[in-house]
């Protein structure tokens, strides 16, 4: 099982893969090939005039020439080696290594064939580098690719695993920094955990339906054919299916928890979807600046990530009330007069407490969530003497969606939680069979049974690492 790099074809699917070690990386040979052509046309334009950070300084230094100074390269990549902030896990380092090496086999880099192929063989080794988060905003990870390439270099030790090392001269040393690859990583690892959390999120509030014995009115496919928002009939489907064979609903119309379910969750499916052709498109792209084209070198703006940030502004925006409409679920478990069992779930003496923290933990996490939401787009600088007066900051955007991947789990663990707690509480009004009853044997196996006072730590992390599995509930669909 292999994914193959060739600067033309890589997926978010195939890029995780390769990080996760699931499947190894192939080369494509052809696209070598046009690495050796691409890097010979940059030295014969270096050779015939000025060509910026082959044989000029860089920024606002683009006017210096760098002359026949041997250690221009490796001076290049030392001078932006900020080397700060947090130390990148070894998922996301290796998602960066996989997602610079398929941009360089697009062939617009001029970078040379035995850089890439070093940079493949540290790929296919497990060989990690040390890559600090800080130093990029949108136009290029400058700061944590030249750590990369000091140790491609070998002026940096490798974390992780026997790495090779080559030799850096003045027409590698730009052309591999010149990218965002680690923004995208970054970026593609946080789509994929979204992707997976919406799904997830479909299942857990079926079961929350199944409890508060919900009406499926609210789903039918007369009322999302009159109004079809991109998404929106494909989730209320999903839904559907996940509640059929309900017990009779308790109500003619639900609380917004569950009625307004795929009005709220189709924007994020299709901000997802949007995203990922974006990213896809990042993946492949020859955007190094200079760009060696088989007309001529070309300096440009593509290195300008706009059209990323403004696709994770978007899907961060549209997930979050996905997580809100899954706190105002876990508030109406929480309440007797429509689950008709005991406040907050509770079990044993009266006065006990049940699940009434977990309504804390959400808006506690919620709230951490909120406070980063603020859009990339609103960000402004000037920067190099004023030769750079604009950003994208898709860097930060990144960032922030990975933290809501990673705070997000807390939120749907505790409805997972209250759902379960209250099913076994009024077993009958789950069905027998079908894929609810699936999700909610499954997730029984994991939580603990006794539903007395006590700490709810071990099964809120059982809940949240077993999100994954549920969402599998509801594979092939979102």
């Amino acid at each position: 099982m292999v994914v193959r790099l060739d600067g033309r074809t890589l997926t978010v699917e195939g890029l995780v893969a390769v990080a996760s070690g699931g499947r190894e990386a192939e080369i494509d040979t052809v696209a070598l090939g046009r690495i050796e052509q691409r890097h010979a046309l940059l030295h014969a334009a270096r050779t015939n005039g000025a060509v910026y950070g082959a044989n000029t300084g860089v920024g606002a230094n683009r006017h210096e020439s760098a002359g026949d100074d041997g250690d221009h390269g490796l001076r290049l990549l030392r001078s932006h080696c900020a080397a700060v902030g947090p130390v990148e896990d070894d998922l996301t380092a290796r998602a960066a290594m996989a997602t610079r090496l398929n941009q360089i086999l697009a062939g617009g880099s001029g970078i040379s064939r035995r850089v890439a192929e070093t940079l493949a063989t540290a790929l296919r080794a497990g060989a990690v580098p040390t890559m600090h988060s800080w130093g990029a905003i949108g136009t290029a990870d400058l700061a944590p690719l030249a750590e990369l390439g000091l140790t491609l270099a070998g002026e940096r030790p490798w974390r992780t695993g026997p790495g090779p090392v080559t030799t850096i001269d003045a027409t590698d040393a730009l052309p591999l920094i010149s990218s965002s690859a680690l923004t995208v990583a970054t970026a593609a690892l946080a789509l994929h955990e979204v992707r997976t959390l919406l799904r997830a999120a479909a299942v857990v509030a079926a079961l929350a339906f199944h409890a508060l014995r919900g009406n499926a009115e609210a789903y039918d496919p007369a009322v999302h054919l009159l109004r079809p928002h991109p998404a929106q009939a494909e989730v209320a489907a999903l839904m559907r299916r996940l509640t059929l064979g309900a017990a009779a609903p308790a109500r003619i119309q639900d609380p917004f928890g569950l009625r307004v379910l795929p009005q709220v969750m189709a924007p994020a499916v299709n901000a997802a979807r949007n995203l990922d052709d974006v990213l896809v498109a990042e993946l492949n792209a020859a955007a190094e600046n200079p760009l060696v084209t088989d007309v001529g070198v070309r300096h440009h703006g593509q290195f300008h990530t706009a059209t990323l940030a403004a696709g994770l502004d978007a899907v961060r925006g549209a997930f979050l009330p996905v997580l809100s409409l899954s706190s105002a679920r876990l508030g109406l478990l929480m309440r007797p007069d429509l689950t008709g069992l005991r406040a907050f779930l509770a079990a044993g003496p009266a006065a006990s407490s049940g699940l009434m923290i977990g309504e804390y933990v959400v808006q506690d996490v919620l709230t951490e969530i909120r406070v980063g939401m603020t859009p990339t787009a609103a960000g402004t600088l000037t920067i190099s003497l004023g030769l750079e007066e604009h950003a994208s900051f898709a860097t930060q955007g990144a960032r922030s969606l990975r933290t809501m991947t990673g705070l997000a789990p807390v939120l749907l663990g505790i409805e997972l939680i209250a759902a379960v707690r209250a099913l076994r509480m009024a077993p009958g009004r789950l069905p027998d069979t079908g894929p609810a009853r699936d999700a909610y044997e499954l997730a029984g196996k994991r939580l603990e049974s006794v539903d007395d006072d006590r700490p709810l730590g071990a099964d809120l992390e059982s809940a949240a690492a077993m999100l994954p599995a549920l969402a599998e509930v509801a594979a092939g669909e979102l």
